[in-house]
């Protein structure tokens, strides 16, 4: 069973980490594909992410590093350098989750990956041509809805660190890799921020950003759900159940509570709000020592 370290106090924080990849190796071989014993839909929504993530990240990591050459601080280089490492590790475990365990389970997922390779490379992606102040001016727009994207997943990375996965019986390799996952975010959530603000820093812009990755990723988590459940000929549930399943999962602790999702969407536009604000520095890098997956890959 997977524990979770708990939350530091302020004497046990560690203060600011050098960030860095770590390899990971994770045995799916033998996780079934309702990884949380007795919640399918759980398992299914949480799934998604697999299919989702791996292209986002390779969107981070490419915005990052057309970036990278303008910022002549240095600490923060360094800290944009390590996130760029490890969003590269997260897309290629997610990947690897979806080629050696999603797909044996006989879900196609070449459907919903080629949209996600559209949008994240096509839409979003740099734009050719313009002058340097336009293609800035571009690339500082992609920077804040990075960060508006990050504030989610740290809040998600911080609900995998105290979620009742383990306790509700899950796959300990599923779960590791979103939790391992879920601490690396915790661990690098300020960065994006710190990275946009670099540039320009306004409510205005965090406003506009939120305003576009809020429905953004609402939309592509439920379609990626919707094509997921298609394709699970053993979950037969309509719409009214999937909600009530959803309410059941986050009632108790495998699904996070839609009203603290929206809590923290409203606490992104408090004047004060910076995202460390999110989550626990030493418990993400106590998790990260104890990892199994990534014990196995050192």
């Amino acid at each position: 069973m997977t524990t979770h370290p708990t939350r530091s106090t302020p004497d046990t924080d560690p203060g600011k980490v050098e960030l860095h990849a770590r390899n990971v190796q994770f045995d799916l071989s033998q996780t079934p594909l309702h990884w949380i014993p007795g919640n399918p839909v759980a398992s299914n929504f949480i799934t998604v992410l697999n299919l989702l993530l791996p292209e986002g990240e390779r969107w981070f990591v490419q915005t990052f590093n057309e970036a990278l050459p303008m910022i002549k601080d240095d600490e923060l280089a360094a800290d944009m350098r390590g996130f760029i490492g490890q969003e590269a590790m997260h897309a290629e475990a997610h990947d690897k989750a979806v080629d050696e365990w999603l797909n044996r389970h006989g879900i196609d997922t070449a459907a919903y990956q080629r949209q996600m390779e559209w949008i994240f490379r096509r839409v979003l992606g740099p734009r050719e041509g313009g002058t340097p102040e336009q293609r800035q001016k571009h690339l500082v727009e992609r920077l804040w809805l990075i960060a508006a994207v990050e504030h989610y997943t740290a809040i998600l990375g911080d609900f995998a660190l105290n979620c009742t996965w383990a306790e509700n019986g899950a796959d300990p390799n599923m779960t590791d890799l979103f939790t391992w996952h879920g601490a690396e975010e915790v661990e690098h959530r300020a960065v994006a921020h710190d990275a946009a603000a670099y540039f320009t820093d306004s409510m205005l812009q965090r406003a506009r950003a939120m305003a576009i990755a809020l429905p953004f990723l609402a939309v592509l988590l439920v379609r990626g759900f919707r094509f997921i459940m298609n394709s699970d000929d053993s979950v037969q549930i309509g719409m009214i159940g999937k909600f009530a399943e959803y309410f059941r999962g986050s009632h108790i602790g495998v699904l996070p509570k839609i009203r603290r999702l929206l809590a923290a969407t409203f606490s992104y536009f408090k004047p004060s709000f910076h995202p460390h604000d999110i989550g626990d520095t030493a418990q993400a890098v106590a998790y990260l020592a104890s990892s199994p997956g990534a014990r196995r890959a050192a």
